[in-house]
């Protein structure tokens, strides 16, 4: 049995049972069948497929953000808006994928050479709790309009919700069988990825789980997709407008509960602003309101699991022992549910958990430096790479600066947010690959060559 728990109580919700051997090897060998027919499709009509997959999500929005919320605690606010970016982003390879998808002449040897982009095959998704609609669509609406069949096993803490997804995607009127899931424990993930139905593997967790699905994937030689940890750099120079640059770090670090890479992890602060920068995060931090997830007021409510909400407290107990200062925050609240306090840990020093580690959960840690040298520095001194923020009035600076950052994105005066029309992803230990954009489309699929003499 797969249970899940309400992290506003700590109390069981329900329990689902895993998919026994025969289940697991029926959808799995449906794969091939039903990835046929729907490559077979004319490209306008699996963009109507989407599209009603689209209307699907959002007449289940409230649905779907509930779950979310009671599964793995997100503000509800923040859930549904996770449902209404999912439609979007099929909405919009709907509509862009005719040109994302289309065939390359190359002037080459041959009388004709051309560039046709045709699918994998089936791809399996390996999903996370922390955004469980939107990074299964993020993935899904490009792998499916490029002509593949997509099988997910999702988090067990969202199994409700992940199965929430397929009922919408069986409501659009999608090919039995194309998009559906399997409800199993990570100890069954190798035989999946071995399964000759499956080619390609994509995985967004933790660093742990992509190496072990690019080591089982590569045995196999099998593509894979890894959007796995972040510890993003928020880099504050000396002209940066601080009152918006706190109103953002402070959104960005709590987003989700503070559970997502991209969130705003490692504030580095120049020296001449630091005081006045930390002075205000701390009070903006402070006042975030804390309690019920499914209250439209409250700005954070309980971390996903009890592991993860002791974790973030070893970390911050950690950094703390070796020299970080804490201004707000920085203990477990007693009562039930698995609530983690705003934190703002400062001078945090070399080699601390809040330096090389991700924290996941609502912690800034701020490092102070001397000036921007000192900061693209700071920020490039992490195994990570997904992405980055930087405050500054000079654009031409800012220019010069982001070509000196090691990661996947940058964003200047904003904070780091995926978006359907840019790819995603990062490099170093925060993987490789990309969805969204053009990018997220072209990586399952088989750009084949044809040259005609």
């Amino acid at each position: 049995m797969l249970e899940n728990h309400d992290p506003l109580t700590g109390a069981a919700i329900d329990s689902l049972p895993a998919h026994d051997d025969a289940t697991v090897a029926a959808r799995l060998d449906g794969l091939t069948k039903a990835q046929a027919l729907w490559a077979a499709l004319p490209l306008l009509e699996r963009a109507g497929h989407l599209r009603r997959l689209a209307d699907a999500l959002r007449q289940r929005s409230e649905t779907l953000a509930r779950m979310m919320t009671r599964e793995m605690g997100k503000p509800i606010a923040q859930a549904a808006a996770e449902v209404e970016k999912s439609a979007w982003v099929c909405e919009h390879y709907a509509d862009h994928a005719a040109r994302y998808l289309a065939s390359r002449t190359v002037d080459a040897r041959a009388d004709e050479s051309i560039v046709v982009p045709r699918p994998l095959g089936a791809v399996l998704a390996i999903m996370p709790w922390n955004f469980p609609v939107w990074q299964v669509l993020r993935f899904a609406a490009p792998a499916l309009m490029a002509g593949n069949a997509v099988i997910v096993k999702h988090a067990p803490c969202t199994l409700r919700t992940s199965a929430a997804i397929l009922e919408a995607a069986e409501a659009a009127g999608l090919p039995p069988g194309l998009f559906t899931e399997v409800r199993v424990g990570v100890e069954r993930v190798p035989a999946l990825i071995a399964h000759p139905s499956i080619s390609a593997v994509t995985v967004t967790g933790s660093e742990r789980a992509g190496r072990a699905v690019a080591a089982e994937a590569g045995r196999h030689l099998k593509k894979t997709v890894l959007e796995l940890g972040g510890s993003d750099p928020f880099i504050v120079l000396a002209d940066a407008d601080i009152e918006r640059a706190v109103e953002v770090g402070a959104a960005s670090r709590c987003l989700n509960n503070g559970q997502s890479c991209i969130a705003a992890k490692r504030f580095i602060v120049v020296d001449a602003v630091a005081d006045a920068f930390v002075e205000r995060l701390t009070a903006t931090m402070a006042a975030l309101r804390v309690g019920d997830p499914m209250a439209p007021d409250t700005d954070i409510g309980p971390l996903a699991r009890a592991d993860l909400r002791d974790e973030l407290s070893r970390q911050v107990n950690r950094s703390v022992a070796a020299g970080a200062v804490v201004r707000t925050g920085g203990a477990v609240p007693e009562g039930p549910g698995w609530f983690y306090p705003p934190t703002v840990l400062d001078h945090v020093p070399d080699g601390c958990a809040a330096a090389d580690e991700e924290l996941f959960g609502p912690v800034a840690a701020v490092f102070r430096v001397r000036d921007a040298d000192a900061a693209i520095e700071r920020a490039n001194r992490t195994a990570y790479g997904l992405s980055a923020s930087l405050w500054t009035a000079d654009r031409a600076r800012a220019r010069r600066l982001a070509d000196q950052l090691r990661v996947g994105a940058v964003f200047v005066n904003d904070m780091s947010y995926s978006d359907p029309r840019l790819p995603f992803g990062g490099t170093g230990r925060s993987g490789y690959g990309r969805e969204l954009g053009e990018a997220g489309i072209l990586e399952f699929v088989n750009l084949q060559t044809r040259c005609y003499a």
